[in-house]
Protein backbone atom coordinates (compact mmCIF):
# COMPACT_ATOMS: atom_id res chain seq x y z
CA UNK A 1 0.00 0.00 0.00
CA UNK A 2 3.07 2.01 1.42
CA UNK A 3 2.61 5.67 2.37
CA UNK A 4 -1.00 6.25 3.37
CA UNK A 5 -2.12 9.35 5.23
CA UNK A 6 -5.87 9.31 6.33
CA UNK A 7 -5.95 12.05 8.55
CA UNK A 8 -8.89 13.81 8.12
CA UNK A 9 -11.04 10.92 6.78
CA UNK A 10 -13.75 9.35 8.48
CA UNK A 11 -14.55 5.86 7.45
CA UNK A 12 -17.77 4.04 8.25
CA UNK A 13 -17.32 0.09 8.33
CA UNK A 14 -21.01 -1.78 8.07
CA UNK A 15 -19.63 -5.43 7.86
CA UNK A 16 -20.32 -7.44 11.08
CA UNK A 17 -19.13 -6.37 14.00
CA UNK A 18 -16.60 -9.28 14.59
CA UNK A 19 -15.35 -8.79 11.19
CA UNK A 20 -14.42 -4.79 11.37
CA UNK A 21 -11.74 -4.76 14.04
CA UNK A 22 -9.22 -5.43 11.83
CA UNK A 23 -9.87 -3.14 9.22
CA UNK A 24 -10.87 -0.97 11.55
CA UNK A 25 -7.11 -0.63 13.45
CA UNK A 26 -5.75 -0.44 10.22
CA UNK A 27 -7.80 2.78 9.50
CA UNK A 28 -6.46 4.21 12.75
CA UNK A 29 -2.64 3.29 11.86
CA UNK A 30 -3.03 5.84 9.11
CA UNK A 31 -4.30 8.58 11.30
CA UNK A 32 -7.76 8.04 9.94
CA UNK A 33 -11.19 7.80 11.87
CA UNK A 34 -13.03 4.32 11.91
CA UNK A 35 -16.55 4.57 12.54
CA UNK A 36 -18.10 1.07 12.79
CA UNK A 37 -21.89 0.56 12.07
CA UNK A 38 -22.73 -2.85 11.61
CA UNK A 39 -25.76 -3.05 8.77
CA UNK A 40 -25.46 -7.13 9.90
CA UNK A 41 -25.59 -9.63 12.38
CA UNK A 42 -24.41 -12.90 11.83
CA UNK A 43 -25.94 -15.61 13.64
CA UNK A 44 -25.89 -19.59 13.53
CA UNK A 45 -28.47 -21.25 11.64
CA UNK A 46 -31.34 -22.06 13.89
CA UNK A 47 -31.87 -25.95 13.16
CA UNK A 48 -28.12 -27.49 12.84
CA UNK A 49 -28.90 -30.48 11.81
CA UNK A 50 -29.41 -30.81 8.67
CA UNK A 51 -26.08 -28.83 7.92
CA UNK A 52 -23.99 -31.44 9.94
CA UNK A 53 -25.53 -34.25 8.18
CA UNK A 54 -24.52 -33.21 4.80
CA UNK A 55 -21.18 -31.95 6.12
CA UNK A 56 -20.54 -35.59 6.98
CA UNK A 57 -21.22 -37.04 4.07
CA UNK A 58 -19.22 -37.83 0.68
CA UNK A 59 -18.81 -35.21 -1.70
CA UNK A 60 -16.35 -34.35 -4.65
CA UNK A 61 -16.49 -30.61 -3.70
CA UNK A 62 -17.30 -28.73 -1.08
CA UNK A 63 -17.47 -24.80 -1.72
CA UNK A 64 -17.43 -22.79 1.08
CA UNK A 65 -19.00 -18.77 -0.04
CA UNK A 66 -17.62 -16.95 2.50
CA UNK A 67 -15.98 -16.48 5.92
CA UNK A 68 -19.02 -17.19 7.70
CA UNK A 69 -19.79 -20.35 5.95
CA UNK A 70 -16.21 -21.60 7.29
CA UNK A 71 -16.11 -19.94 10.45
CA UNK A 72 -20.11 -21.66 11.19
CA UNK A 73 -19.40 -24.82 8.72
CA UNK A 74 -16.55 -26.10 10.74
CA UNK A 75 -18.10 -25.44 14.01
CA UNK A 76 -20.55 -27.79 13.03
CA UNK A 77 -17.74 -30.63 12.27
CA UNK A 78 -17.44 -33.37 14.55
CA UNK A 79 -13.28 -33.59 13.44
CA UNK A 80 -11.87 -30.27 11.60
CA UNK A 81 -11.84 -31.96 8.26
CA UNK A 82 -14.05 -32.90 5.12
CA UNK A 83 -13.63 -36.48 4.06
CA UNK A 84 -12.04 -36.82 0.30
CA UNK A 85 -13.59 -33.90 -1.20
CA UNK A 86 -11.75 -30.71 -3.17
CA UNK A 87 -12.31 -27.65 -1.34
CA UNK A 88 -13.23 -24.41 -2.96
CA UNK A 89 -12.99 -20.55 -1.76
CA UNK A 90 -15.35 -18.47 -3.17
CA UNK A 91 -12.77 -15.69 -2.04
CA UNK A 92 -9.37 -14.75 -0.75
CA UNK A 93 -10.35 -14.45 3.11
CA UNK A 94 -12.29 -17.29 2.86
CA UNK A 95 -9.67 -19.24 1.86
CA UNK A 96 -7.30 -17.89 4.05
CA UNK A 97 -9.77 -19.05 7.24
CA UNK A 98 -9.65 -22.25 6.03
CA UNK A 99 -6.28 -22.11 5.52
CA UNK A 100 -6.06 -21.02 9.18
CA UNK A 101 -8.19 -23.95 10.36
CA UNK A 102 -5.86 -26.56 8.59
CA UNK A 103 -8.06 -27.33 6.01
CA UNK A 104 -6.43 -27.09 1.72
CA UNK A 105 -8.01 -25.08 -0.75
CA UNK A 106 -7.65 -26.55 -3.68
CA UNK A 107 -10.17 -24.17 -5.85
CA UNK A 108 -9.91 -20.15 -5.75
CA UNK A 109 -10.86 -17.35 -8.26
CA UNK A 110 -7.80 -15.88 -9.44
CA UNK A 111 -10.06 -12.99 -10.57
CA UNK A 112 -13.48 -11.42 -9.22
CA UNK A 113 -13.77 -13.08 -6.32
CA UNK A 114 -17.42 -13.81 -6.13
CA UNK A 115 -19.68 -16.53 -7.92
CA UNK A 116 -18.70 -15.67 -11.32
CA UNK A 117 -14.94 -15.52 -11.15
CA UNK A 118 -14.97 -19.31 -9.26
CA UNK A 119 -17.20 -20.73 -11.72
CA UNK A 120 -14.79 -19.33 -14.55
CA UNK A 121 -12.52 -22.07 -12.98
CA UNK A 122 -11.95 -24.89 -15.82
CA UNK A 123 -12.88 -27.53 -13.18
CA UNK A 124 -16.27 -26.15 -12.56
CA UNK A 125 -16.74 -26.27 -16.19
CA UNK A 126 -17.54 -30.04 -16.67
CA UNK A 127 -18.85 -31.40 -13.38
CA UNK A 128 -21.32 -33.70 -14.56
CA UNK A 129 -22.99 -36.09 -11.98
CA UNK A 130 -20.23 -34.93 -9.17
CA UNK A 131 -21.38 -34.50 -6.14
CA UNK A 132 -21.50 -30.84 -4.92
CA UNK A 133 -21.88 -29.18 -1.13
CA UNK A 134 -22.41 -25.61 -1.23
CA UNK A 135 -21.72 -24.16 2.73
CA UNK A 136 -23.61 -20.95 2.35
CA UNK A 137 -26.06 -18.76 4.75
CA UNK A 138 -29.84 -18.96 4.88
CA UNK A 139 -31.51 -18.04 1.66
CA UNK A 140 -28.28 -17.23 -0.52
CA UNK A 141 -27.23 -16.75 -3.80
CA UNK A 142 -28.53 -18.98 -6.48
CA UNK A 143 -26.36 -18.17 -9.32
CA UNK A 144 -23.39 -20.83 -7.90
CA UNK A 145 -25.81 -23.48 -6.85
CA UNK A 146 -28.08 -23.13 -10.00
CA UNK A 147 -25.19 -23.00 -12.69
CA UNK A 148 -23.59 -26.27 -11.37
CA UNK A 149 -26.91 -28.15 -11.43
CA UNK A 150 -27.28 -26.94 -15.27
CA UNK A 151 -23.50 -28.07 -16.22
CA UNK A 152 -24.99 -31.60 -14.60
CA UNK A 153 -23.69 -31.55 -11.07
CA UNK A 154 -25.30 -33.17 -8.21
CA UNK A 155 -25.97 -30.05 -5.45
CA UNK A 156 -27.30 -29.62 -1.76
CA UNK A 157 -26.96 -26.88 0.35
CA UNK A 158 -25.76 -26.51 4.21
CA UNK A 159 -27.04 -23.09 5.65
CA UNK A 160 -24.61 -22.59 8.47
CA UNK A 161 -25.71 -19.37 9.52
CA UNK A 162 -28.35 -16.72 9.14
CA UNK A 163 -28.06 -13.14 8.83
CA UNK A 164 -30.00 -10.21 10.85
CA UNK A 165 -30.47 -6.74 9.96
CA UNK A 166 -30.07 -4.56 13.38
CA UNK A 167 -31.37 -2.06 14.85
CA UNK A 168 -28.85 0.82 16.03
CA UNK A 169 -29.23 4.07 16.99
CA UNK A 170 -29.31 5.96 14.32
CA UNK A 171 -29.36 9.98 15.69
CA UNK A 172 -25.72 10.63 17.19
CA UNK A 173 -23.91 8.91 13.64
CA UNK A 174 -26.60 11.47 11.61
CA UNK A 175 -26.12 14.40 13.62
CA UNK A 176 -22.06 14.50 13.01
CA UNK A 177 -22.25 12.59 9.94
CA UNK A 178 -20.57 15.56 7.85
CA UNK A 179 -17.78 15.85 9.96
CA UNK A 180 -17.15 12.49 11.09
CA UNK A 181 -18.25 10.36 7.49
CA UNK A 182 -16.23 11.33 4.01
CA UNK A 183 -16.16 7.75 3.46
CA UNK A 184 -18.58 4.92 3.23
CA UNK A 185 -18.01 0.81 2.90
CA UNK A 186 -19.71 -1.84 1.87
CA UNK A 187 -18.95 -5.56 1.08
CA UNK A 188 -22.29 -6.97 -0.22
CA UNK A 189 -25.43 -6.34 -1.65
CA UNK A 190 -26.95 -7.47 1.72
CA UNK A 191 -25.50 -4.96 4.16
CA UNK A 192 -25.73 -2.18 1.59
CA UNK A 193 -29.35 -2.28 1.14
CA UNK A 194 -29.43 -2.88 5.29
CA UNK A 195 -27.71 0.27 5.61
CA UNK A 196 -30.10 2.20 3.68
CA UNK A 197 -33.20 0.59 5.56
CA UNK A 198 -31.37 1.15 8.65
CA UNK A 199 -30.67 5.17 7.76
CA UNK A 200 -33.93 5.42 6.08
CA UNK A 201 -35.18 8.66 4.79
CA UNK A 202 -33.42 11.35 7.41
CA UNK A 203 -30.24 9.80 6.58
CA UNK A 204 -30.47 8.64 2.92
CA UNK A 205 -29.49 12.65 1.81
CA UNK A 206 -26.15 12.05 3.68
CA UNK A 207 -25.60 9.10 2.92
CA UNK A 208 -26.08 9.26 -0.98
CA UNK A 209 -23.75 12.06 -1.37
CA UNK A 210 -20.97 10.52 0.21
CA UNK A 211 -18.53 8.70 -1.56
CA UNK A 212 -19.90 4.52 -1.47
CA UNK A 213 -17.16 1.48 -1.50
CA UNK A 214 -18.26 -1.36 -3.09
CA UNK A 215 -16.34 -4.29 -4.18
CA UNK A 216 -18.05 -6.11 -7.19
CA UNK A 217 -19.89 -4.90 -10.91
CA UNK A 218 -23.37 -6.52 -9.24
CA UNK A 219 -22.80 -3.80 -6.30
CA UNK A 220 -21.81 -1.04 -8.35
CA UNK A 221 -24.43 -1.80 -10.52
CA UNK A 222 -27.35 -1.73 -7.17
CA UNK A 223 -25.95 1.51 -5.77
CA UNK A 224 -26.08 3.05 -8.62
CA UNK A 225 -30.01 2.23 -8.90
CA UNK A 226 -30.00 3.06 -5.76
CA UNK A 227 -29.12 6.85 -6.72
CA UNK A 228 -25.14 7.19 -5.12
CA UNK A 229 -23.24 9.86 -7.01
CA UNK A 230 -19.92 8.50 -6.29
CA UNK A 231 -19.08 5.16 -6.40
CA UNK A 232 -15.49 3.81 -5.62
CA UNK A 233 -14.76 -0.03 -6.33
CA UNK A 234 -12.19 -2.12 -4.32
CA UNK A 235 -10.90 -5.36 -6.07
CA UNK A 236 -11.77 -7.46 -2.88
CA UNK A 237 -13.92 -7.97 0.21
CA UNK A 238 -11.05 -8.62 2.22
CA UNK A 239 -9.43 -5.92 4.97
CA UNK A 240 -5.73 -5.16 2.18
CA UNK A 241 -7.89 -4.77 -0.73
CA UNK A 242 -10.65 -2.73 1.07
CA UNK A 243 -7.55 -0.75 2.43
CA UNK A 244 -5.58 -0.29 -0.73
CA UNK A 245 -8.50 0.72 -2.63
CA UNK A 246 -8.81 3.76 0.37
CA UNK A 247 -5.54 4.68 0.43
CA UNK A 248 -6.03 5.05 -3.68
CA UNK A 249 -9.00 7.59 -3.03
CA UNK A 250 -7.23 9.98 -0.79
CA UNK A 251 -4.18 10.52 -2.83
Amino acid sequence: MGECDLRGCGVLITRALNQSEQLARMIEDCDGRAVVLPAIEILPCRSPQQAQKLLASSWDRVIFVSPNAVRFGLQLLARPELPDAAIAAVGASTARQLKQAGIRVDLIPDRGYDSEGLLSLPELNHVGDLKILIVRGEGGRALLGDTLQARGAKVRYAEVYRRVKPTPRIEPLLAGWSENIQLVTTTSREILQNLVEILGSAGWPKLSQTPLMVISERMEQEAQRLGFTTIIRASGADDRSLMEAICNWVK
